[in-house]
């Protein structure tokens, strides 16, 4: 329960919320990093963006990379920013923000990355701190990610829709409690590996039967990325609709359908998510 003071504080922040231009600073500058600073940069609202990396020549790579500066000071980029993101490994968060706490004032706003670190361990770590947690996926670099966001205990429906705006610059994302973020880990963080297997063992499989391996893996990709497509413009049907519309009884794509399900194919993926899961919560 906040106090009054302390609510005063936040009500004080909300309206400078509303007048300032936002900068925004990196640290950390890797693939994720460089994919959400990539989409930021190309929307039609400008922001200020500039990054950090305690390695100097680390620093310069990404500085002509991205088209940003780039420091090498953590706590320079911390109190030039309003909006910092925590882009570094799990096992880096806490040592970042033992250094930059004391530039963390009300008005700032941090939004962090790293798989399985909750926001009450942020807040701790740092004090009564606004958080956004971010659970961002790979194809955010040909922007077309799936990012689930959740707020921590300070933070304002503002923030998290700050946030959701500047994602969607990246592909899609959508805002869940906390204690569903391990599944958005296992579904969306975790999931493009998954999806590349399948895509993979498709392309083998069509290999073995005699096509040549890059037209089979052609095959299987783009008929992955389609019935994506068919699954977002579906409307209101359901995907198991779709399913039978193509697997006909007695047909081809019936007599698959029907080795999936002698395979338990469904407990597979239940098996694959929820052991991706645990071990997101584990990180954690």
């Amino acid at each position: 329960m906040l106090d009054e003071k302390k609510i005063l504080v936040n009500i004080n922040v909300k309206e400078r919320l509303n007048n300032m231009n936002k900068k925004i600073g990196f640290i950390g500058c890797g693939k994720m990093a460089s994919a959400i600073i990539k989409g930021i940069m190309s929307c039609s609202e400008k922001y200020d963006i500039k990054g950090s990396e305690i390695n100097c020549e680390i620093a310069e790579a990404a500085q002509k990379r991205l088209g940003i500066p780039v420091l090498t000071d953590n706590r320079m980029l911390v109190m030039d920013s309003d909006v910092i993101f925590l882009a570094v490994k799990p096992n880096y968060v806490l040592q970042i923000l033992e250094e930059i706490k004391k530039e963390i004032t009300p008005e700032k706003l941090i939004v962090s990355i790293a798989a399985g670190v909750n926001t009450t361990k942020i807040e701790k770590a740092a004090g009564n701190i606004r958080v956004i947690r971010v659970m961002p996926n790979t194809p955010a670099l040909v922007l077309e990610g799936m990012s689930g966001i959740c707020k921590g205990e300070f933070a304002f429906d503002e923030d998290a829709a700050f946030v959701m705006k500047l994602l969607s610059n990246i592909g899609k994302c959508i805002e869940v409690k906390e204690s569903q973020m391990d599944i958005v880990t296992a579904i969306s963080g975790s999931g493009p590996a998954f999806f590349y297997k399948v895509i993979e063992d498709m392309a083998r499989a069509g290999e073995k039967l005699g096509l040549d391996y890059d037209k089979s893996l052609m095959l299987a990709t783009q008929t992955a990325l389609g019935s994506a497509k068919m699954v977002f413009n579906k409307g209101e049907l359901s995907v198991k609709t779709l399913i039978d519309n193509v697997a006909t009884k007695g047909g081809c794509t019936f007599e698959g359908i029907a080795v999936m399900n002698e395979e338990h194919s469904d407990k597979l993926f239940n098996d694959v998510i929820q052991a991706t899961a645990k071990k997101a919560h584990e990180l954690g």
